[in-house]
């Protein structure tokens, strides 16, 4: 167990009991999955996703508050580095005594309830006061994906969120993971609409596997157009390549 003091509340990092009943409410959104698999996906097949990193959608995060557990499960989020087996966090995650805190925390709005704002501070805690003050996660994200609003939140030097302007490319720099945030509208998976995505340092997008694959069916089609050309042009000129 790991303790955090702080003037009106204490703050526990132990391990989620093995009989304790973890929430099973279902996603509130038939677009939530899709969205926190497709964030995760252009990480993974770009390289940028290491082997202990979590990438954790709908799945409880872990601290104890004055003594009470606090379970709360963002719809994605980023976890740099785990320090235990996959197997130990297979049912929820426990920071600082089994890893890294989160550096991104994410919230897709499919109703008006304004949950993703609540700054309660009494148990049990809102998401907003939970991510800021007891988990103290560097980047809330906010994600409206029926309008594509998108809203970046980072902690200030006084440890509270600070929503962010966008760069004149409409992204949000964040730092932890060297890459960029920003909203894009297209179509994957059956599904039109907005969808957030990654940018490198040098601005290009990170690709989903099915547009590698694209890109690589493209390249091979140029290629084979342009062997063609020159096999015609051979052929002009009397000569018979070999092939």
């Amino acid at each position: 167990m790991i303790a955090t003091a702080t003037r009106d509340y204490q703050i526990t990092w132990e391990k989620l009991p093995d009989d304790y009943v973890l929430p099973d409410a279902p996603v509130d959104n038939i677009n939530q999955p899709p969205l926190a698999a497709a964030l995760t996906e252009s990480l993974e097949v770009t390289g940028r996703l290491p082997e202990n990193t979590l990438t954790p959608t709908n799945y409880g995060i872990c601290a104890t508050m004055n003594g009470k557990i606090v379970v709360k499960a963002p719809d994605w989020a980023y976890v740099p580095n785990i320090r235990v087996t996959r197997e130990e966090v297979k049912r929820s995650y426990t920071p600082q005594l089994q890893g890294d805190l989160p550096v991104i925390v994410m919230e897709f709005i499919s109703d008006t309830d304004g949950t993703e704002y609540s700054i309660k501070p009494t148990y049990p805690p809102g998401k907003w006061f939970y991510y800021e003050r007891i988990l103290k996660v560097p980047n809330y994200v906010i994600f409206e994906p029926d309008t594509g609003n998108l809203e970046v939140y980072r902690l200030d030097n006084a440890g509270q969120y600070l929503l962010q302007a966008p760069e004149e490319n409409n992204r949000y720099w964040i730092a932890e993971m060297n890459l960029s945030l920003g909203f894009w509208q297209g179509t994957r998976e059956n599904r039109t609409g907005y969808w957030l995505r990654w940018w490198d340092e040098q601005g290009q997008m990170l690709l989903w596997g099915s547009e590698l694959a694209e890109q690589e069916r493209q390249r091979a089609e140029q290629e084979r157009q342009r062997a063609d050309k020159l096999i015609a042009q051979l052929r002009a000129a009397g000569i018979e390549p070999e092939v």
